[in-house]
């Protein structure tokens, strides 16, 4: 039997507070960024990934981080695992999509790296399941990680792609980005 793909799991549920305070007047996934939302290109690098993707954005946002990933991965079950991927990544690679989840495997959790900087998407196999779907609040599944990095279940992987970086937070991430491209 094939095993399913992982699913990249699209968070677009948090509130942007601090792109507004930094003086935006909307909301970072909808701020244009060459013709497109930051959040097309991350939807773009998705759907070019071949990998299945699920979006989180439900109207109203979620409370934190860890309600929008414990959201992405009930909504998906079947899938192989997941690739916890930030909206908010405008330079991601599908070929980084791919690398991430080609070095998943069913107990373990990829972290990718660039530079000796931790970046996204972190992808976890099926058997975090239960763990991501009881996440809640703002800190994500960082303690899901630590703890499986002290049982040997984390495998780092370096990329050459400052996509997995390159968030977008404030307006001057923003125009680092722009002037990235």
């Amino acid at each position: 039997m094939l095993t399913p793909s992982p699913t990249a799991i699209i968070l677009a549920a948090g509130k942007g507070a601090r792109f507004l305070a930094s003086g935006a007047s909307t909301h970072k996934l909808d701020t244009l960024l060459h013709g497109k939302t930051v959040l097309q290109h991350v939807i773009e690098a998705a759907q070019a990934s071949g990998l299945p993707w699920h979006l989180v954005r439900p109207d109203g946002g979620t409370p934190g981080m860890g309600d929008s990933v414990a959201m992405g991965v009930r909504a998906t079950p079947n899938a192989g695992g997941w690739l916890i991927l930030p909206g908010d990544l405008p330079l991601i690679t599908p070929d980084t999509l791919q690398r991430v989840a080609a070095a998943l495997t069913e107990g373990q959790i990829v972290v990718p790296h660039y530079q000796q900087q931790f970046g996204h998407p972190v992808g976890f196999g099926r058997a975090y399941f239960s763990s991501l779907c009881a996440l809640s609040g703002d800190t994500g599944a960082r303690e899901i990680v630590r703890e499986a990095r002290l049982r040997g279940k984390v495998h780092d992987l370096p990329l050459y792609d400052r996509g997995i970086v390159e968030d977008i937070d404030v307006l001057t991430d923003l125009q680092r980005v722009i002037n990235l491209e």
